[in-house]
């Protein structure tokens, strides 16, 4: 317990920072939720996310390209890439895995052909975007010295929720989040039904692309920085957040709000590590614990609703 006081365990401030941290996966794994719930997988996002980073400090740093020019073009460039990978998976039929793992290599190695070095980002506006902060008006407290600490998000917290949002709302209360889940649940009863599912799965992977790319921005906001290594094992982060979460690799369920929990919950093991000084493999431990935990209560509840439906 003295060791979690010292680090501020039970403040506002230490959820918030937990926030301000993982906006970008919080909206990656919002993505990979929706592409779980239609039984497929996209591991080639945390390379996606070095190369925009990458993009965005070469863009904005050698090629004096402006931060508002600069932050669109990774948003299409995403857009383009989600379309690419979807086209092959849902037209050409194509296994996820397989696409997305040539698009994994396809990135990680544009990264390092843009270049190799790291760069860091002290574009003005891009500065001024990473580095605000939002005060709120309530959960402020006195530090040792009788100073008022307010709690404070940045605008990247802000942007993830809004990304959060959209995509729950897309999921819960459209049509088109309708087919994802029938796509899901299986893709041969849902074109019995006269669903389009080549067209669904193509608009997914498509918004999967979006939210990789605003993602991978509000990621490099926090890192300001663009790097061959970055988001390395990202993928894996979001899909773990989105099984802890509730979304089975199988498809059909899922939701993105039991994903986010899934990010907290992920953040909250890497917070106790750190805090108790203990190396970063332990938390790593800790995650595919309770990933084999949440798995096989998964399974076993599909099988209390087998049962239940005989």
């Amino acid at each position: 317990m003295i060791i979690f006081k010292g680090i501020n365990y039970g403040k506002l401030q230490h959820f918030l920072d937990m926030l301000n941290s993982n906006a970008g996966l919080i909206v990656i794994a919002a993505g990979m939720t929706m592409v779980l719930i239609t039984g497929g997988i996209d591991i080639s996002v945390g390379s996606q996310v070095a190369m925009y980073c990458m993009m965005l400090a070469v863009m904005m740093e050698r090629q004096n390209i402006s931060f508002y020019a600069a932050a669109p073009l990774i948003i299409l460039t995403g857009v383009v890439f989600g379309f690419i990978q979807g086209w092959f998976i849902s037209y050409l039929k194509l296994q996820p895995f397989i696409v997305t793992l040539a698009g994994m290599f396809f990135a990680r190695g544009m990264t390092a052909v843009i270049t190799a070095d790291t760069i860091s980002i002290r574009n003005a506006d891009f500065a001024a975007v990473a580095n605000a902060k939002l005060i709120l008006p309530f959960g402020g407290y006195l530090n040792k010295k009788g100073i008022l600490l307010e709690p404070f998000i940045h605008p990247n917290v802000v942007f993830a929720m809004a990304g959060l949002v959209f995509v729950y709302v897309l999921l819960s209360y459209t049509r088109f989040g309708r087919n994802v889940y029938a796509v899901g649940g299986g893709e041969q009863s849902s074109m019995l039904m006269g669903l389009n599912v080549r067209r669904t799965k193509l608009i997914v992977y498509t918004l999967n692309g979006f939210l990789t790319a605003f993602g991978g921005f509000l990621f490099c906001l926090n890192s300001s920085a663009g790097n061959v290594e970055q988001a390395r094992g990202f993928e894996m982060n979001a899909i773990a957040a989105s099984v802890i979460g509730g979304t089975p690799l199988t498809g059909g369920v899922g939701n993105v709000i039991g994903s986010f929990v899934g990010v907290m919950i992920q953040e909250t093991i890497n917070s106790f590590v750190r805090a108790m000084s203990m190396s970063s493999w332990r938390a790593m431990i800790f995650i595919a614990a309770l990933l084999a935990l949440f798995i096989i209560l998964q399974s076993v509840f599909a099988a209390m609703r087998g049962k239940r439906l005989k």
